[in-house]
């Protein structure tokens, strides 16, 4: 597992939250709402938006999407448990991600611009480093 702990945009999570449980099925129009976050029960690998108004709008497979404003956080844990990442609000729609993330939710971390390529370069460097001095 690796360590997360870095600033990122809501628009950013949210777009890694849909790359890792329904980019395949999620409607066009919730794509491109940056309101519409997807929300999963505890049992599937939760995933809770916390924010001062939300409103259900529709459940698709295990997903259930929520229109949510004035979003303070968001909890998403994978399925498998190898997952396990907060975005918490610093000020308006800017916070910053910490938990841990697999190897799979590294590509979809930086696929939604939480982290940049860069950031997995530098991961990588430095593991290499603790591995050829261990």
């Amino acid at each position: 597992m690796v360590a997360i702990d870095v600033p990122a945009s809501l628009e950013s999570f949210r777009r890694f939250v849909i790359a890792s449980t329904c980019s395949s099925y999620i409607p066009r129009s919730y794509i491109e709402d940056e309101e519409v976050f997807p929300e999963r029960e505890e049992s599937l690998g939760s995933i809770y938006v916390e924010a001062a108004d939300k409103v259900t709008l529709k459940k698709v497979r295990d997903i259930t999407f929520v229109n949510a404003r004035d979003v303070l956080g968001i909890i998403y844990n994978s399925k498998s448990g190898n997952t396990a990442l907060k975005w918490r609000q610093l000020r308006r729609k800017g916070g910053k991600v910490t938990g841990e993330a697999s190897p799979n939710s590294l590509v979809n971390l930086s696929e939604g611009g939480v982290i940049t390529p860069e950031w997995v370069d530098q991961y990588l460097k430095k593991k290499n480093l603790e591995h050829s001095s261990a």
